[in-house]
């Protein structure tokens, strides 16, 4: 029955160990792609900093390195609570195994003494034959060979016992030596916070005195993702009023009503009963928001410099549909899943490229380039441009926006975990 309870115990604690083990790799995945992010913002802060003014980049660029080293400390100290609970599983564990340990060579002592004074045949012979009946003496042999068979399943056990203390203890010394490791990592971080708070403090003293001219840099830059909306939207709309006119007509004429799978589409109709009518869009549109979250990425190197919604620098409110993707210089841009192209326009000297996913349309702007035209049918990671360097700065991005029929969505929530 002990072995059973110890067995049962073991088992108990190793699928814990394992669910731990399971969330420590996930926390050291998060912490190591805060790393490679903040590697790359460093490499691309470096740059900016070598130029004698402070701009705008240099301060997104740190502000963005600022909350990723704070979203690192609250993973690390999620890692630390983490083993701090593994170690205090692992000194129980290995308490519980010393004490079940003891007792079972404890128990085996007792059982070599026994079989020690009755080692000869004599006594063995002696003990069955002082039986009262038959029966007893078939009972008392059957016992000598159990208790035999006993103690070497006991001897087995202190085996096992004592490999799995000492796998306890190693995973105890792991996850010492794992905690001291994570935590000289948020020492460090903690510091590099610090300096990078400061560096902050300079850069916003400095551009204070470019108020005027940075004010209207930012109007600048808002007209034009202004302007990138609204064609976004118009290109949009004119797609909606194209299939409601074209399903009101096969309404009418019954064609609809004829084929599997198609919807009757009037006057009433929502934009996304008009934007999925056929059977074609429907599964499109289908098949689009079953791989939220597993989208890939519109490039295949890049950090996110700007969340969509809105934002205040210096005293002026700008808002984004999209979000704001840093990239390599004439980096090819790519659709995030099959479709078809909707719109291809110049926006202020740099394109934009619209693309059709049934009730779902995804927009990819500020392109040096574009590789495609309208009407184009497209396939996943399909070139549809490259991205666009701004001169002053020499920072190449390209702005992608996701739409549910007009309304935005956020597109972060869409795409893949990088």
């Amino acid at each position: 029955m002990k072995f059973f309870k110890t067995v049962l115990f073991l088992l108990v604690f190793l699928v814990a160990i394992k669910a731990h083990a399971q969330t420590s790799d996930e926390l050291k995945q998060k912490r190591d792609r805060y790393n490679q992010e903040l590697q790359e913002l460093n490499r691309e802060y470096e740059q900016t900093a070598n130029n004698k003014k402070s701009s705008l980049q240099q301060l997104n660029n740190l502000r963005k390195q600022i909350n990723i080293r704070e979203e690192k400390i609250n993973s690390i100290n999620s890692e630390v609570r983490l083993l701090d609970n593994q170690i205090s599983e692992n000194n129980t564990t290995v308490h519980n195994l010393q004490s079940q340990l003891d007792l079972l060579k404890k128990e085996y002592a007792a059982m070599i003494l026994f079989a020690y004074h009755n080692q000869s045949s004599y006594n063995k012979l002696m003990f069955i034959f002082a039986s009262k009946d038959f029966n007893q003496a078939y009972k008392r042999l059957k016992y000598l060979q159990e208790f035999a068979g006993y103690r070497e399943r006991q001897a087995q056990y202190i085996e096992g016992t004592k490999k799995d203390l000492h796998i306890k203890i190693n995973q105890l010394d792991n996850s010492k030596k794992q905690k001291s490791e994570v935590l000289a990592d948020q020492i460090k971080e903690k510091v590099t916070l610090a300096r990078q708070k400061k560096d902050e403090a300079k850069v916003v003293a400095d551009l204070s005195k470019q108020q005027g001219q940075l004010a209207q840099q930012q109007r600048d830059v808002q007209r034009k993702i202004n302007k990138i909306n609204q064609e976004i939207k118009d290109a949009i709309r004119r797609e909606i009023a194209r299939k409601r006119a074209e399903g009101e007509k096969n309404t009418n004429s019954g064609a609809a009503r004829n084929t599997p799978g198609t919807k009757l589409v009037d006057k009433k109709s929502s934009d996304n009963t008009v934007l999925t009518a056929t059977p074609e869009d429907a599964k499109l549109s289908s098949d689009f928001l079953g791989n939220k979250g597993h989208l890939p990425w519109p490039v295949a190197n890049g950090v996110i410099t700007q969340a969509m919604g809105r934002h205040t620098e210096h005293g002026i409110t700008s808002e984004s549909d999209g979000v704001e993707i840093k990239t390599n210089e004439g980096a090819p841009v790519r659709v995030v899943f099959d479709g078809k192209v909707q719109a291809v326009e110049n926006v202020y000297g740099t394109y934009l490229v619209v693309v059709n996913h049934g009730a779902y349309f995804t927009a990819y702007s500020n392109l040096k380039s574009v590789s495609v035209s309208k009407g184009q049918k497209l396939t996943t990671k399909q070139m549809v441009g490259t991205a666009a360097t701004d001169p002053s700065t020499g920072d190449s991005s390209v702005q992608f926006s996701l739409y549910k029929g007009v309304d935005p969505v956020n597109p972060q929530l869409w795409l893949k975990p990088e």
